[in-house]
């Protein structure tokens, strides 16, 4: 497991923005491959480390436990590293590259690209090229994808080919779209938030299982009506 181990004909998983014991419990015993932890407090999924720490504790090895964050404070850093054992860091506000490295201190790390028209990945992947991953994103005003979709034709087909590997597809996933993205940008990963939700940070053991069966099948090459 791990969300960033490449194999072939099959698409990594990560769950995000988790709040409850539950809903940790049920992801678990579905054998996805990280779930993901908001330390960014205007997020109504935002966590505390000490409670974050307490749902990992659930988690068993070889499951990557993402810390989301944006453009936390030392303090906000220090927290988290002293008391919750993540294994992959993910950056979403406006950190350089020397920053996410610093707060990482060796360990992998995710940057999120905010796509809209315009937007140079090109450039913007050869600035964070010690990423372990891209995570491709919606822009929205603010930060967080929001459950939007982006335009996925606005990324080049030969970056595509170039960085499928490292690229785990968000913004706005969900049961009956994940197939059509995979088949599309062909990503090492995918990640879902509010897909899975019957409201903000309470996740559905149906949409959970839903979602995981869209991506297996579009892993088999099965088309999506």
């Amino acid at each position: 497991m791990g969300l960033l181990k490449q194999t072939a004909d099959k698409t990594r998983i990560k769950f995000c923005g988790f709040t409850r014991s539950s809903d940790v419990d049920a992801a678990v015993s579905m054998g996805v491959d990280a779930l993901g932890f908001v330390f960014y407090e205007p997020s109504p999924r935002y966590v505390s480390p000490e409670m974050a720490a307490a749902l990992i504790a659930r988690m068993p090895g070889g499951m990557d436990a993402v810390a989301l964050v944006v453009n936390p404070t030392d303090e906000e850093v220090l927290r988290i590293q002293e008391r919750v054992p993540t294994t992959l860091w993910q950056f979403h506000g406006d950190e350089t590259p020397e920053r996410c490295k610093e707060i990482a201190q060796g360990m992998p790390w995710l940057k999120a690209a905010r796509i809209k028209a315009g937007f140079n990945l090109s450039e913007f992947s050869l600035q964070y090229a010690d990423a372990a991953g891209f995570l491709l994103d919606a822009f929205v005003e603010g930060y967080g994808g929001g459950g939007h979709v982006f335009d996925w034709s606005l990324i080049p087909d030969t970056w595509t080919k170039e960085n499928a590997h490292r690229v785990v597809l968000s913004g706005g996933l969900n049961t009956h779209n994940v197939g059509e993205g995979i088949a599309h940008l062909k990503p090492c990963a995918v990640d879902v938030s509010s897909g899975i939700e019957v409201a903000k940070g309470q996740k559905s053991p149906e949409l959970m299982k839903a979602f995981i069966q869209a991506v297996r099948d579009a892993d088999q090459g099965i088309s999506f009506v």
